[in-house]
């Protein structure tokens, strides 16, 4: 009989509005041992709201591998540990994911409890397609990979979600108007608080209403419903080209063939040169 474990239980908290967080959220931060932040200075001001005292350990994504290790030691104390993110959902572009992954391999209890997430409230406001969803976070810097994320969003039938921070906002939008033509954009910020906005139209009118805005922002971008691309294909090199087919789960047959159509080549070109490649 293996000796009694603590719980991990995944706490979302407010994104802005205060009153944002549920009944049984406060209950568990009352009860576990130990509350695991994003920000231990930023969750103390919720919990001094909620008047709430209990013993803090940082858990950020630049340390997050190192406590991990404490934490799972104190899991398997006996300990009942939070896990809380400066807004929202713990491991929603928030670090959780580690000690979370850890948690399930040393057979701890993983416990979420739910609340409010910037994603999902951006979109049911948004008045874009529900139905059908991808959330891909925050856009790559790196060039290569934001080039691959941003045909992502061209291609995909199903409603795009993204985040960005404001200071990034304008390049982010440059980009997507390369590729999104006349498809329906919401950029939604400051999700629960006083000037909580959202701001409607295609992304050349996202772009000309936007002018320093402040607060985290969410972007719902319709699915391509049209089946039109712009991607010039020929900017990618063939591997790039490749690997983006691939991503969709295309085998490589068919792969080649698309490959063979958007660059105008025959499929016997494409194809030698992935051999001549190999």
């Amino acid at each position: 009989m293996r000796e009694e474990r603590g719980k991990l239980y995944i706490v979302a908290t407010p994104i802005g509005n205060l009153e944002d967080i549920t009944l049984r959220a406060i209950r568990i931060l009352k009860s576990v041992d130990l509350i695991a932040a994003e920000d231990t200075r930023h969750t103390l001001k919720l919990l001094n709201h909620l008047g709430i005292s209990k013993p803090l350990i940082s858990n950020h994504r630049h340390n997050e591998d190192i406590k991990t290790n404490i934490l799972i030691q104190k899991l398997l104390e006996g300990k009942d540990i939070a896990l809380v993110s400066d807004a929202g959902t713990p491991g929603i572009c928030d670090p959780g994911e580690v000690v979370i992954k850890q948690c399930i391999k040393k057979e701890i209890d993983v416990i979420p409890i739910p609340g409010a997430c910037a994603m999902i409230n951006g979109l049911i406001a948004s008045g874009v397609d529900t139905r059908e969803f991808a959330f891909l976070g925050f856009l790559p810097l790196n060039k290569k990979l934001r080039k691959e994320k941003l045909y992502k969003v061209e291609t995909s039938q199903e409603t795009i979600i993204l985040y960005e921070a404001p200071h990034k906002l304008k390049s982010t939008l440059k980009d997507l108007e390369e590729v999104l033509e006349d498809r329906q954009v919401v950029l939604a910020r400051e999700l629960t608080k006083i000037h909580e906005e959202f701001i409607r139209g295609d992304v050349s009118e996202i772009i000309e209403k936007v002018e320093d805005l402040k607060g985290e922002i969410v972007l719902i971008i319709e699915g391509n419903k049209k089946g039109n691309i712009k991607t010039n294909f020929k900017s990618l090199s063939l591997e790039e080209h490749y690997q983006l087919y691939e991503e969709q789960g295309l085998e490589k047959k068919e792969i080649i063939k698309k490959i063979a159509k958007d660059r105008g080549l025959s499929k016997n070109e494409v194809y030698q040169k992935f051999i001549s490649n190999e």
